[in-house]
């Protein structure tokens, strides 16, 4: 007899490699969790096009950056609009799902972000700074970045104008990572070191923190999907956003205690539910 619990197609890469991070434990431990409530398989990227319309609902999850199979996630959006699939995270994200360009335009609104620009005439906009980071707009996974002194910036920029956005290397103390379950805050990380970015220990965000976080989360406007809000604490005690990973951010769940681990799983399976009754 047909199982009356829902069908979900889990996409992740099990054999990515990511510096620091392995991604594949998380996924396998999600998976066991969520299937004490669903009935789920796995895929890899490439294949999820072709499987999707045999589930009730698509979870992206670590998958590595869309750089490696672009041709495959290309199709498999066109594939879930056009039979209207439940896909988490919901693909109309407007920040790392769709490239780069969302640091620009926050910049340009004046949002609490590492300033950016991506033009050598748009230089003088930025702080001045010993060094400078140049980035690929299409990037993930820092591929491609670079660290250019000040005296190169310009030529660097120039080189590849309209592919590379550019900031000033900022002077941290910290990074620190808001996770959300859709509109809904879960837990907070932070690398206490700067050079060991995926050394994470638990943060307790204040008020204020979680205001800040908020603000991205809101002009997101994904109503279904996991997001982190990746923030630097500059020089001045300010929080400025480095990242908004909406498409498949990794979680870092090994760093949290077990209750935290549950909470997280709780969050997610009612949000799934939520997805699928929509």
């Amino acid at each position: 007899m047909p199982s009356a619990r829902p069908r979900i197609l889990y996409v992740t890469d099990l054999a990515y490699q990511a510096r620091g991070r392995r991604y594949c434990d998380e996924d396998i431990f999600l998976t066991s969790r969520l299937r004490e409530d669903f009935d789920l398989a796995l895929c890899h990227p490439r294949d999820a096009a072709a499987l999707l319309d045999a589930f009730d609902a698509v979870v992206v999850r670590n998958s590595g950056p869309v750089l490696g199979h672009r041709d495959a996630y290309d199709a498999f959006r066109e594939r879930a609009a056009e039979c209207g699939a439940r896909v988490y995270n919901q693909l109309t994200g407007r920040a790392d799902m769709a490239g780069k360009q969302y640091l620009l335009d926050l910049t340009a609104a004046g949002h609490p972000v590492i300033p950016t620009v991506d033009r050598p005439e748009d230089l003088h906009r930025l702080p001045a700074a010993d060094q400078y980071v140049v980035k690929p707009k299409l990037g993930a996974d820092s591929i491609g970045l670079r660290i250019v002194p000040a005296d190169r910036v310009r030529e660097a920029v120039s080189a590849e104008t309209g592919d590379v956005l550019v900031q000033p290397r900022v002077d941290f103390a910290y990074e620190v990572s808001f996770y959300f379950v859709d509109h809904d805050f879960q837990y907070a990380l932070y690398a206490p070191y700067p050079d060991r970015r995926w050394q994470l220990e638990p943060y307790e965000a204040t008020a204020e923190d979680l205001e800040f976080a908020r603000r991205f989360i809101e002009w997101n406007g994904i109503d279904h999907g996991v997001q982190r809000v990746d923030a630097c604490r500059a020089p001045g005690g300010e929080l400025l956003l480095v990242e908004l990973e909406d498409l498949n951010p990794y979680l870092s769940l090994d760093a949290l205690d077990e209750p935290g681990r549950d909470a997280f799983v709780t969050a997610l399976r009612s949000a799934l539910r939520r997805l699928l009754a929509a």
